[in-house]
């Protein structure tokens, strides 16, 4: 059994993760959920993951490392605080979306990557941009706009409608590949036509963390 401990910043990201568990098949993985909106309120006060609280995110991220095979930090706004725990950790720290961007980025061409919280928008463009240089496509990433207000006031379906909204809109544009950054957009890609379906986090991140688990 591998054992996977997430760190959220998001009470409903519990199910979106469970979901898109079933949703890739994978079998023998546990999932370990602990949710810590504090931390990312923090960083929208502030308007920018500081050293303060990356280094908050960090020790929880250790925390969970005992008992478990893989920790797996499911906010984007907080990724670069899972780098920093991953130095001193015995087993694998690991942000979900840098599995999404290495995935996005592959075939090269156009990548649009979708935002919603505007703090996670810069920690995106360097992590897709550091991810483009290996394959040369060209990163374009994007907030949409009045999303995450929606989110915060309890309207996922209008949330989801407004990331799904944006994301045909950027494959109907030329996107080669369209990625939903944030793990809590995952529920749109129902909403899009299969022949488009984005990449979202839950689901690459998942798998790359039952691969870390196993190497």
């Amino acid at each position: 059994m591998v054992r996977i401990a997430c760190l959220h910043t998001a009470e409903s990201n519990i199910a979106v993760f469970d979901h898109a568990l079933r949703m890739i098949g994978l079998t023998g993985v546990e999932l370990r959920h602990e949710v810590r909106a504090e931390l990312l309120a923090a960083a929208e006060r502030e308007g920018q993951l500081t050293p303060e609280i990356a280094a908050r995110t960090a020790a929880e991220l250790r925390d969970l490392s005992v008992n478990t095979d893989v920790v797996l930090l499911t906010c984007s706004t907080l990724g670069p605080a899972a780098e920093a725990a991953a130095v001193e950790a015995l087993i694998p720290v690991m942000r979900v979306d840098a599995a999404l961007a290495t995935a996005a980025v592959r075939s090269g061409g156009k990548v649009v990557a979708l935002c919603a919280v505007r703090t996670t928008v810069e920690p995106t463009r360097l992590l897709f941009e550091s991810a483009a240089r290996a394959t040369g496509a060209e990163v374009d990433v994007r907030l949409v706009p009045g999303a995450w207000e929606s989110f915060k006031a309890g309207n996922r379906d209008v949330y989801l409608a407004m990331i799904a909204r944006t994301a045909m809109t950027a494959a109907q544009e030329g996107a080669t590949r369209v990625a939903l950054a944030q793990a809590s957009m995952a529920g749109a890609c129902n909403l899009i036509d299969p022949d488009i379906r984005p990449l979202n986090s839950p689901e690459a991140g998942l798998i790359a963390a039952a691969r870390a688990a196993a190497a």
